[in-house]
């Protein structure tokens, strides 16, 4: 059994089945991989996918208990890697992160910034998604660190750790009624036209969720994954904006109007991931405390070896984050 014969295995179970495809993502040939399976069976004496002639079909439940095991291995294959790296050079390497715009937008650029002073030959990678994309890019291994407010914190796989605190604002063009008016309902808000964010981005469930208990169906006519967007369509007049108050910019914002919604909304919390199990660069913990002062090396290592999420929640219990 070799190590290639297991990634094969992997790759080809990651994308739907396809050889073609599995060969593209490990920039090998087709009947290359085909031939690795093929061995793979043959050495266990197993069936590890059924098939329809040439095309695979579905995996077997032999396969599948075997799959659970290869990807524990490949991941240990990687933790070795990592901690051969850090034993060779702690100062060289890459970090790979997963992201929604608004994180990489407003930020991160002040993390990374910090970050790159002190670790100048670590390349940085920033790759973005929703939020669920995100969280699946950190447990295949694909991104070292996954940064979101949705989805992440749902995952066993993950260990989650808690970021910031952040509220939403609404904002509205300098010449519209709200300007002046102290919101203290969500009354004010729903007789306009609304545009915020799509469903499953920068806590849009907690803004449907505070509009329902209030008993109102607010008139959302334009959604966004991204704050800009938002506020170009609140310039065009289209409606109120409710966007990520951290997201809002005094500077280049000046046309805009930013209105505190106080504890109409619930306080969102933005939280950072890593795969449970993986070995983590000493560079990575200093991201993570450059990210969140409160996620010191112990108590990130203390999380490392926890076994559930809870045991997480507990660690870093009582302790408060910062507030945007």
């Amino acid at each position: 059994m070799k190590i290639q014969q297991l990634r094969y295995l992997i790759a080809v179970e990651q994308n739907s089945l396809s050889i073609s495809l599995a060969a593209e993502k490990l920039f090998t040939s087709q009947p290359g991989v085909s031939k690795q399976i093929k061995q793979l069976e043959e050495e266990l004496g197993v069936k590890l996918f059924n098939r329809n002639g040439k095309q695979l079909t579905h995996v077997t439940p032999e396969g599948r208990h075997i799959l659970v095991r290869a990807k524990a291995i490949m991941r240990e294959v990687e933790n070795i890697k990592g901690l051969a790296n850090e034993f060779r050079n702690d100062q060289t390497g890459e970090l790979k992160l997963a992201t929604t715009h608004t994180q990489a937008r407003y930020i991160l650029p002040n993390v990374i910034r910090q970050f790159r002073e002190r670790y100048p030959q670590v390349s940085l990678q920033i790759l973005q998604g929703r939020p669920d994309e995100i969280a699946e890019m950190a447990v295949s291994g694909e991104v070292d660190l996954a940064i979101a407010t949705e989805s992440i914190g749902d995952r066993d796989d993950l260990v989650t750790l808690p970021g910031y605190r952040w509220k939403h604002c609404v904002i509205v063009e300098k010449s519209h009624p709200l300007v002046g008016q102290e919101l203290t309902s969500l009354d004010q808000i729903a007789e306009y036209p609304i545009v915020t964010y799509i469903n499953g981005f920068t806590g849009r469930e907690r803004l449907d969720h505070a509009f329902a208990d209030a008993n109102l169906t607010p008139n959302i006519v334009l959604s966004a994954v991204d704050s800009d967007v938002i506020k170009t369509y609140v310039r065009q007049d289209l409606g109120v904006g409710i966007i990520a108050r951290m997201t809002y910019e005094t500077e280049s914002d000046t046309d805009l109007v930013a209105l505190d919604t106080h504890s109409l909304f619930p306080v969102n919390a933005t939280k950072i991931g890593f795969r449970r199990g993986k070995f983590l660069r000493g560079y990575i913990y200093d991201f993570l405390q450059t990210f969140a002062p409160h996620l010191s090396l112990l108590a990130v290592n203390n999380a490392a070896y926890t076994t559930v999420q809870s045991e997480v929640d507990e660690i870093f219990k009582g302790v408060e984050l910062q507030l945007y």
